[in-house]
């Protein structure tokens, strides 16, 4: 038997170890899955029988050599700050590994070592990483071989609730960890080129600056800026490009009103506001308002952030709860966006039938011939249910094709790298198709954003 070793058993695992044990018989496989809770990963495994799972804790140190040592190929499934010492280990005892994380400049110093030892050491290949790198790399490679020169590329990216699930204002439910969609934007200006110039956005103005994207089947949706939009320009080869902007994506009206909730200073992580166990919802709210002595909350949050009383915006705010003078806080020193994550992971949390939905969209433009041209690509994603998410399909899937080409030496360039190589790129995209991930790419007008060649 060929030994793979899945050291995490999270949510974003359930596909990656179902794909697994699915091509375990005819692979000859047999999957360790450990993680801090023995029966979280039993669950995930469903009593199979070339499946094990044990309670493993990454900070034992015996068990986790042991273990890795075992294995073929080691995927680690971790939070990305812990997974160096898998790393490390996986290069003493020569072993493969995999996650879907972005690579730290800790990994990237393995980079040697793994090539010596005939390694590969495979990051970024789940969903945002992963998909976007690969998605992107096949059409700007397929452009560059017919001769095309690129001076656009930008990609969005959002994990939403599925349309049928789709059931309050904000038209969002939290599908991934909340605390990440409430410090979305924070630590720096968010940064790209557009049409040559580089450009800014503080996190203040961040969700008040939005693109439009149409989907077909799927209506309009609406995207902000990524912090940093230039992270993937050389290695995409896009130092030239005139336009390079990363998004994420949200149903339109999500980002207006989210903007209030950061102008309020709801978002804000840096303090612990006092007697907050003990605070309503309502009392949270008015921390952040004017005294005033006959003015409601509503009133003056309405003045302060101008929000007339037919807005959507207002009745948005109303259905989170704000202004509930009876639920309490609960939280001992709590950050407001500590206190902020749990309201919402209230009043957004999936229903037990509710499905969730990725959507993907990356624009290309380049010039041919004298010509400019423009090919969007989409993908839409819809999970199955609560354990099988689109979320969990389009991070694990990824990541579980790649261990397996890894195993059957159909991926073998060693080194620490992300799929943005044809041997990666290709066999992996065409294999996703039959799991529902598919691009849909279709030649459109150039737009770009300024004809007449004039600095903006």
């Amino acid at each position: 038997m060929r030994h793979i070793l899945v050291i995490g058993a999270g949510r974003s695992a359930s596909s990656l170890i179902k794909y697994l044990l699915d091509h375990s018989e005819a692979e000859n496989l047999q999957v360790t899955i450990g993680d801090l809770s023995e029966e979280l990963a039993k669950q995930k495994t469903n009593n199979h029988k070339n499946a094990r799972s044990i309670a493993f804790n990454i900070f034992n140190e015996a068990q986790r050599k042991e273990e890795i040592q075992k294995a073929d190929v080691v995927v680690s499934m971790l939070p990305a700050h812990l997974h160096l010492e898998v790393a490390k280990d996986c290069i003493t005892y020569k072993k493969h590994m995999v996650t879907a994380s972005y690579i730290s400049p800790a990994m990237q110093e393995l980079d040697a070592a793994a090539k010596e030892n005939g390694l590969v050491f495979m990051n970024e290949i789940g969903l945002d990483p992963g998909i976007d790198h690969m998605s992107a790399m096949k059409v700007l490679d397929e452009i560059r071989e017919k001769g095309g020169n690129i001076i656009l590329f930008e990609s969005f990216c959002g994990g939403l609730v599925a349309p049928e699930s789709d059931t309050n204002l904000w038209n969002y439910k939290f599908t991934w960890n909340p605390r990440n969609v409430v410090l979305a934007g924070q630590g720096g200006a968010a940064k790209f080129i557009q049409e040559g110039t580089y450009k800014y956005i503080p996190y203040t103005k961040l969700f008040r600056r939005t693109e439009f994207l149409e989907v077909e089947g799927y209506g309009r949706f609406e995207a902000y800026a990524n912090r940093d939009s230039l992270k993937y320009r050389s290695v995409y080869g896009l130092d030239n490009a005139l336009t390079c902007y990363r998004g994420t994506i949200r149903r339109v009206g999500y980002s207006r009103a989210w903007d209030i909730l950061v102008q309020l200073g709801m978002t804000d992580d840096s303090y612990t506001i006092d007697n907050s166990e003990n605070m309503t919802y309502r009392e949270f709210t008015n921390s952040f308002l004017p005294y005033h002595p006959t003015d409601t909350v509503e009133i003056k949050l309405r003045h302060a952030q101008k929000i007339d009383q037919d807005d959507i915006i207002w009745d948005k705010l109303v259905e989170i709860d704000l202004f509930n003078p009876n639920k309490k806080i609960g939280l001992i020193k709590a950050t407001p966006a500590q206190i902020l994550e749990k309201i919402l992971s209230e009043k957004w949390a999936l229903e037990p039938n509710d499905k969730d939905m990725i959507v993907m969209y990356h624009k290309f433009g380049y010039e041919l011939n004298g010509e400019k041209k423009q090919i969007d690509s989409t993908m839409v994603c819809i999970g199955d249910d609560q354990t099988y998410t689109s979320m969990a399909k389009t991070v694990g899937l990824p990541v579980a094709i790649a261990t397996l080409k890894i195993l059957n030496k159909e991926i073998t360039t060693p080194g620490v790298q992300l799929p943005i190589t044809k041997e990666v790129y290709n066999p992996i995209l065409k294999e996703l198709e039959d799991y529902g991930v598919i691009f849909k790419e279709t030649e459109v007008p150039y737009l770009g954003y300024n004809p007449l060649n004039i600095k903006n």
